[in-house]
């Protein structure tokens, strides 16, 4: 028999909710799902999948490239808003 623990996590309860959704839909519990996530870790000796931030996407490192292009070649620089990226 295995020995099992209960363990507290905190998380925003959107994201919470929307786990629960997706895990049911796989045919699992949010705890199921965080178990195959440590025992995964585990194995591989790290996070299991990419963490990355948007801020670095091909995208907008193309643009910051042709910003920073354009301010080296002495361009008029127009000033702008900033523009806020929500959750994924």
């Amino acid at each position: 028999m295995q020995d099992t623990i209960s363990v507290t996590i905190r998380l925003d309860r959107r994201v919470k909710e929307n786990a629960e959704k997706l895990f049911e839909d796989l045919g699992m519990n949010l705890s199921t799902a965080f178990n195959i996530f440590a025992r995964q870790a585990l194995r591989q000796g790290k996070i299991p999948f990419e963490i990355y931030d948007p801020f670095y996407g091909d995208g907008n490192l193309a643009e910051l490239s042709r910003r920073i292009d354009d301010i080296e070649a002495g361009k008029n620089i127009a000033a702008h808003e900033l523009i806020e990226v929500g959750d994924e």
